[in-house]
């Protein structure tokens, strides 16, 4: 029986090594339609950390309990309805935020590395280490998610955390930084979110390598 890994290694793992942007390439979809600003990338980004971390726990704890040959509809039930809630959540205290974000925070149900990280690592730890797991692979998800909305923003617009006021009530995080920009359009279209991911993993490759 193998030693269960060390909360370092899970940590690691979740934001470097096997990081589900850059190097497993999942999540693809709403990492590129949602990141046309950073308000939207970390909206969805902090969905998907409590996602991965609620539903890694909640997995865990049932471990002992489900049977093999059901547990896959036992992931997928629980990921729904972890999802369900989070929804539910937003749509009542940041409706701006999930006007915005629409269809793409249900679609959390259908990102691989929820069922992947649940089969690969929550079925079989402690709820414990199955929550930090989540967490890592969950915050690994949301620093793309946040590189990825900041360069298409600033690029594109010349701003950073533009409708921070209007969706989360932060209007203190909105900055301009060329007044008068008049934006390049290409970052903003899903072309330049397939360039600059390309670009990040490209770059993430390199100091692997290194």
């Amino acid at each position: 029986m193998t030693a269960p890994a060390p909360p370092r290694t899970i940590l690691e793992y979740g934001l470097s090594s096997g990081n589900v942007a850059l190097v497993q390439l999942l999540g693809l979809c709403p990492l590129l339609a949602v990141s046309n600003s950073l308000v939207s990338a970390l909206g969805l980004g902090l969905a998907t950390v409590l996602a991965l971390t609620a539903t890694n726990a909640c997995i865990a704890a049932l471990r002992r309990v489900t049977g093999r040959d059901v547990r896959i509809p036992v992931f997928v039930t629980v990921i729904a309805c972890v999802v369900t809630a989070i929804e539910l959540a937003m749509r009542a205290w940041l409706p701006a935020l999930h006007g915005v974000l629409g269809l793409f925070i249900p679609l959390i149900v259908t990102n691989c590395a929820l069922l992947g990280r649940a089969e690969a690592f929550a079925s079989r730890n402690d709820p414990l280490r199955a929550a930090l797991d989540g967490f890592a692979v969950g915050a690994g998800f949301l620093l793309v998610l946040l590189l990825l909305g900041g360069l298409r923003e600033a690029i594109g617009r010349g701003t950073l955390f533009a409708g921070a006021g209007a969706l989360l009530g932060l209007p203190q995080l909105e900055w301009t930084l060329l007044p008068g920009y008049r934006g390049f359009l290409l970052a903003t279209l899903p072309v330049g979110a397939f360039f600059l991911l390309a670009l990040l993993i490209a770059a993430r490759q390199r100091w692997s390598a290194r």
